[in-house]
């Protein structure tokens, strides 16, 4: 059983949303930023960053209380709005190749707990903290956690039916997107919302899992206080054959030591290699991997030694570790290893190759994405995947949806 709830949202105006939503800030680059910020009042940056504008250097807590006060300045303005009551909201982002559609609602903190709200990526504790300290003193969330549920024939069939209503917002982004929300707002059709939800048995977070988890820590911290906004956390819940899942690619910035004839022969104890020259080659199946080293392609194909390795051993990310990364390169931190990034793989591979040939990094690792079922059947054995195994798409606007604590 699943539980959704339905929550009095503060969202822009109507006239203003195309001005006020803006993507993740870790998404823009300098440039983009004082763009945006020095020609757009109205940007969602200027709550997210209120030092940008004096260039200042302040601390974490410093800063935490100007995003509260810019926040509030934003409301004080009619920026915002604030929904009269409780209400879900149907949202649509259609990209040049593809369509998202899901539902924005709360969802619970002891479904989280109780793992009825299922994880597979690890987390770090400084992370999770740093968020809850920033949910705690600015009051409010709009970084929704993407979860997935099991597609569903009456839900698909609502969508569509919900779809051909008048929406509240329908407008287009720099970055070639539409985005349209429409509103929930009948009891009944709340109703029937939770009910059907009630019937799914479990919810995948996909991205989000240090969002949710700050979640939590905040509860138990706050719920003492008698705020039942936090026994909720926002969520965009879509089907999950309606995600899109990208690998994460890796650079790595030398050999450990090794020379290239070295390197190789050390790779075919585990791998068929076969060179592929110029050739852009990018993984076509699981249990193949593309390298760029001294400007080649390489294909790599797995030999499996084994027809009973876990879940675990038996994904690509953790075979690149298992094999490659940790015994060769000799990286046993991938989140904290200066020597190791990461690309998404939704970025065209000339990336990595330029990357490379610029000569910073010495090698790069391509990767076949990670399919839905092996993220669930993961998440339901309680496996851990390795860090960056995964980007997934869509992803929400800043600034569009607010969940108030």
């Amino acid at each position: 059983m699943s539980k959704i709830i339905p929550f009095k949202a503060v969202r822009p105006t109507a006239d203003k949303v195309a001005l006020v939503t803006c993507r993740n800030y870790d998404d823009y680059s300098p440039a983009e930023l004082a763009c945006w910020l020095d020609f757009n009042p109205y940007s969602f940056l200027h709550v997210i960053n209120p030092a940008f504008v004096h260039a200042q250097k302040i601390t974490l807590d410093k800063r935490f209380r100007g995003v509260a006060h810019k926040y509030q300045d934003f409301k004080n303005d009619g920026v915002f709005l604030e929904e009269d009551k409780a209400v879900f909201f149907l949202y649509e982002i259609e990209t040049k190749t593809q369509s998202f559609t899901g539902i924005v609602a709360g969802t619970s903190v002891e479904e989280y707990r109780n793992n009825i709200i299922k994880k597979h990526e690890d987390t770090l504790q400084y992370r999770v903290e740093l968020f809850k300290d920033y949910l705690h003193q600015t009051g409010f969330n709009t970084e929704p956690v993407l979860i997935t549920y099991p597609d569903h024939k009456a839900l698909n069939e609502w969508i569509d039916k919900k779809k051909k209503e008048t929406a509240i917002y329908h407008f287009s982004t720099t970055n070639k997107e539409k985005h349209t929300l429409w509103k929930v707002d009948q009891a009944a059709e709340i109703q029937w919302l939770q009910t059907q939800f009630e019937g799914i048995p479990e919810l995948y977070i996909a991205d989000g899992h240090h969002r949710s988890a700050s979640a939590e820590l905040l509860w138990e911290q706050d719920h003492h206080l008698g705020n039942d906004n936090l026994n909720y956390f926002m969520s965009f819940l879509i089907a999950e054959s309606n995600v899109k899942i990208y690998e994460f690619n890796r650079i790595i910035r030398d050999l450990n030591g090794h020379s290239k004839e070295v390197f190789l022969e050390k790779l075919s104890e585990h791998f068929i290699l076969i060179c592929k020259e110029q050739e852009l080659w990018k993984p076509q199946n699981k249990f193949e991997f593309g390298m760029y080293l001294e400007g080649r392609f390489y294909a790599l194909f797995y030999k499996q030694t084994t027809n009973n390795a876990s879940l675990l051993e038996n994904l690509d990310a953790q075979i690149l570790y298992d094999k490659v990364l940790q015994p060769l390169l000799g990286i046993e931190d991938l989140r904290n290893d200066e020597r190791i990034e990461y690309i998404p793989g939704k970025q065209s591979i000339l990336t990595l190759k330029e990357l490379v040939d610029e000569g910073e990094f010495e090698v790069g690792f391509m990767l076949y994405p990670s399919d839905i079922s092996e993220i669930r059947a993961l998440a339901d054995h309680h496996l851990i995947m390795p860090p960056k195994s995964t980007y997934i798409e869509p992803k929400f606007r800043s600034g569009l949806v607010i969940y108030e604590l």
